[in-house]
């Protein structure tokens, strides 16, 4: 997921240059961790700080890993091991899941997700990164199929509960972090919506998709747009599943693959509503309303 990355990835970069060091007094940066430094972080409002001086330093050396995603994880850990009582180290793996995410990789992007969620169980973008992943990539072969779907519902719905307590940098303009709140809750919509659409459950999912697009209307995303309009095609609303495929074809650009499904899905239903287009040759209905996976 594109979109996804980059926003995400501007606001974690602001929270880069709020995590200062030390925090003061120092002895006010508790990450909640027990002897173990296992121990789930509090939600909190502020973003997390540094203790001390070396530690700030390593954690900026650690951030200049950011665009190589191998690295990234590697000096989070190499990180995590010499501070680990440190409450940087979810942001290291709060980027290194981006990183992954970037690069496409959606199964290390997990991975990275559930090292954040171990370190705070309530980060909105970790809970609606491995929830997406477990969503889109599950398949009807696989054995624990319900038991993926189930947890990804989890993750999401966990997120939505979450996310009026992200941590954002001090001198955000509300309306920025209003928007990012709203991101994150589309993102998390989607993802229910994608769970309840997979197991054909297609009027849930139709009101999901509609709550993802509602959440962040300056940018709807393209394949929630498409989602909704084969949510509704599945539900023989045409008229209405045309509505929003005309719009994911008006936000996609021809000749990438989510434009050709969302045209191949606007033609079919061209084709049903009574209208002159004819649907490519190439492209049967079942491949319109199977579009990829946003990883």
């Amino acid at each position: 997921m594109k979109q996804a990355a980059i926003f995400v990835g501007v606001l974690a970069l602001s929270m880069v240059v709020f995590a200062q060091a030390p925090a003061q007094p120092a002895g006010q940066g508790n990450s909640g961790q027990g002897a173990t430094g296992q121990a789930t972080q509090p939600p909190v409002k502020r973003p997390p700080q540094a203790k001390t001086q070396p530690e700030y330093d390593a954690y900026k050396a650690a951030m200049a890993s950011t665009n190589d995603p191998a690295a990234m994880e590697k000096a989070a850990d190499d990180f995590a091991s010499k501070f680990p009582d440190s409450e940087l180290t979810v942001l290291l793996y709060s980027s290194a899941m981006q990183s992954y995410q970037t690069a496409n990789n959606a199964e290390k992007m997990m991975e990275m997700g559930r090292k954040v969620l171990k370190l705070n169980a309530d980060d909105p973008v970790a809970l609606t990164g491995v929830a997406q992943v477990l969503a889109e990539r599950t398949r009807d072969t696989d054995l624990d199929k319900q038991q993926r779907y189930d947890e990804a519902a989890k993750l999401a719905q966990h997120a939505l509960e979450s996310v009026d307590n992200v941590a954002v940098p001090a001198g955000t303009p509300q309306d920025k972090a209003d928007a990012y709140k709203g991101f994150l809750r589309s993102n998390a919509y989607y993802v229910l919506g994608t769970v309840q659409y997979d197991q054909e459950k297609y009027a849930d999912a139709e009101g999901n998709f509609r709550k993802s697009i509602d959440a962040f209307p300056s940018q709807p995303d393209p394949l929630a747009v498409l989602r909704l309009a084969l949510s509704l095609d599945k539900q023989e609303k045409y008229p209405e599943a045309l509505k929003f495929a005309n719009q994911a074809v008006q936000i996609t650009q021809e000749n990438t693959t989510l434009g050709t499904y969302a045209r191949n899905e606007r033609d079919r239903l061209t084709q049903l509503t009574g209208g002159s287009a004819a649907a490519p040759a190439q492209k049967s209905p079942a491949d319109a309303q199977n579009p990829p996976p946003k990883n």
